[in-house]
């Protein structure tokens, strides 16, 4: 079955962060802090999807408060941070929310994302990601990390599934 026509199927979203959510820089602060940047285009879709009860899920390596708090800000609950095992979270977002491999579009962008991304559903990665990852993936987002990405899978799903429509969803 094609990438477009999987696309039906998809009942949820697991991304990673790093590279995926942002472009994968990390800028060093003064203080030895670090800050990312995330792009509001993704968090439209994010918030989007949430309205429509798409669960969605975000493992990451890392672990940043600034980073835990946008994607709470985004409505998204299931959060895991310093997961080295992604697999294991990824399997536990799949059983409480009973759902099949088939019925999960992830995206991630590099090696520890390979094990979730290798039974999803659909695996997506944005345009920057290493090339292993794009050797394995079913779609490779035209968008980097950090500039759309997350947004372009999200859409594309709820426009097959007719949930995308213009509306007043609230800024993000």
């Amino acid at each position: 079955m094609s990438y477009k026509a999987r696309l039906k199927n998809i009942k949820a979203f697991v991304f990673d962060v790093d590279g995926v959510f942002t472009d994968g820089s990390v800028i060093l602060m003064p203080d030895k802090s670090m800050c990312r940047v995330m792009n509001v285009l993704d968090g439209y879709a994010v918030v989007k999807a949430r309205r429509h009860h798409y669960p969605i899920c975000v493992i990451t390596g890392g672990d940043d408060p600034a980073v835990r708090n946008r994607i709470h800000y985004l409505g998204i609950t299931d959060y895991y941070a310093k997961i080295s095992d992604k697999l294991e979270k990824f399997e536990d977002f799949k059983k409480k929310y009973n759902l099949k491999d088939e019925e999960i579009l992830t995206m991630g962008d590099d090696v520890p994302d390979l094990s979730m991304m290798e039974i999803s559903g659909i695996s997506a990665c944005p345009e920057n990601a290493v090339p292993e990852i794009k050797l394995m993936s079913d779609y490779i987002s035209p968008i980097q990390g950090g500039k759309g990405a997350v947004r372009d899978v999200i859409e594309q799903v709820m426009k097959v599934q007719g949930t995308w429509q213009i509306d007043d969803t609230k800024s993000v």
